[in-house]
């Protein structure tokens, strides 16, 4: 059972990118998919998240308006979005899984990261 996180890079303020997260080993369909950033000195925090089960997405103030997430089927994996990126986004983006809905805390699975700097 994997996550593979992917997608990250250099980008200026303005543009854009979109991350993967890419399940292998058991079916994303019954898990919440959850973004997470961790900034150099600071906290771990939550981005956004896709809850199937409650067919509801989630995001965190700082992103809402500019970061969409998604999920295909199909491949098995689920998507952000980031548009309109500022360099205050800047960090080591995880996404996680956790059986059922959205929520904080306690998810079971993370992928291993993927970097992405915004700077000019």
């Amino acid at each position: 059972v994997q996550l593979q996180a992917s997608g990250g890079g250099l980008v200026q303020p303005g543009g854009s990118l979109r991350l993967s997260c890419a399940g292998s080993g058991f079916s994303l369909d019954d898990y919440a998919i959850g973004w997470f950033r961790q900034a150099p000195g600071k906290e771990r925090e939550g981005v956004s998240c896709f809850s199937s089960y409650e067919s509801m997405t989630y995001f965190s103030n700082a992103v809402k308006g500019r970061f969409n997430i998604s999920r295909d089927n199909g491949k098995n994996t689920v998507y952000l979005q980031m548009n309109n990126l500022k360099v205050e986004d800047t960090a080591v983006y995880y996404c996680a899984a956790v059986l059922g809905n959205c929520r904080p805390s306690g998810y079971e699975y993370w992928g291993q990261g993927t970097q992405v700097t915004v700077s000019s």
